[in-house]
């Protein structure tokens, strides 16, 4: 009778000790399986900024949950971006060009580990306004050979400006910062200026500046171009790696040389109306994979 009992003490002893442990494993089995859960749930996303774009405007893209050595590559309707990274986050920039066919166009994210994120963008119609603007007297005048001749030499240097080399890094560490000290729109980005039978878009934008009026380096960057040219007068043009270039036009004076690195604020030009200018202004480009944006957007994204 004592021997059966201490028997059946023993075994149920032993049976708690096995059945302990067997809860201890399962428990720690679902406590690995929910922690991997709880990490693959948290999925990267996508954010652009503007949350509304139309023709001619910047996207920022910004991936949210992924460190930048974690991003493969990011594509806007195909077209591979340069990476870099701003406010701690895998960022890119897209330029929507000023005739870009309005819709719905897809961004992906691809990942190192073999996944990927996808997101929609939809681009907006931009207001199309067209306004006269007569050649002046030292370019010819409004006469038909000088509208053509205008056109026909704008061609080649719109040619020479797009073959501009272009780094593939990002120089820059800091955000961009506005050309003036004082900012004060003359002529805005994306309209069409009417000259006789031609009709010419305004790719950038023109600032109010006196004769003489220091312009400064939006950013760090390397120049590549530094020099004169008949339509475009006095031309200082930086860029800043991964495709991202400012270019700063109609200058009186430039105090920089090609392939000199430039930092930001320094002084790289003055202001002047040499060239296609009838008074003394800034005419600031700025161009994101070889497309000329709007730049009063561009600096709105780094505010």
């Amino acid at each position: 009778m004592e021997l059966n009992f201490l028997f059946k003490m023993r075994n149920s002893e032993y049976s708690y000790g096995v059945k302990s442990k067997y809860f201890i494993f399962i428990f720690s089995v679902v406590a690995y399986f929910c922690a991997s859960t709880a990490v693959f749930a948290q999925t990267a996303s996508l954010a652009f900024f503007p949350s509304q774009v139309i023709q001619g405007d910047p996207i920022m893209i910004q991936v949210e949950g992924k460190t930048a050595s974690e991003i493969k590559k990011i594509t806007f309707d195909g077209k591979k971006l340069g990476v870099f990274t701003y406010q701690g986050k895998p960022t890119a920039l897209y330029g929507v060009d000023l005739n870009k066919k309005t819709g719905v166009y897809e961004v992906v994210a691809e990942f190192s580990d073999g996944s990927a994120t996808s997101s929609a963008v939809t681009v907006g119609e931009r207001k199309k306004i067209e306004a006269p603007l007569s050649i002046p007297a030292k370019l010819g005048g409004d006469t038909p050979a000088s509208q053509t001749k205008l056109v026909s030499t704008l061609a080649d240097e719109n040619k020479n400006l797009a073959s501009a080399h272009t780094g593939t890094k990002a120089f820059w560490k800091t955000v961009f910062s506005p050309p003036l000290k004082e900012l004060f729109v003359t002529d805005e980005y994306g309209y069409s200026r009417k000259t006789g039978v031609y009709t010419i878009a305004h790719k950038g934008a023109d600032y109010r500046a006196e004769e003489g009026t220091p312009v400064t380096a939006m950013n760090r960057g390397v120049v590549r171009i530094a020099k004169t040219y008949r339509n475009y007068g006095k031309t200082v043009v930086v860029d800043h790696g991964l495709g991202l270039m400012t270019f700063y036009m109609h200058l009186s004076k430039i105090h920089v040389n090609v392939g000199e690195l430039v930092l930001p604020g320094q002084i790289i030009g003055k202001s002047g109306q040499t060239g296609y200018a009838e008074m003394p202004h800034l005419h600031l480009t700025v161009r994101i994979g070889g497309v000329s944006i709007d730049p009063v957007k561009f600096m709105e994204l780094f505010r």
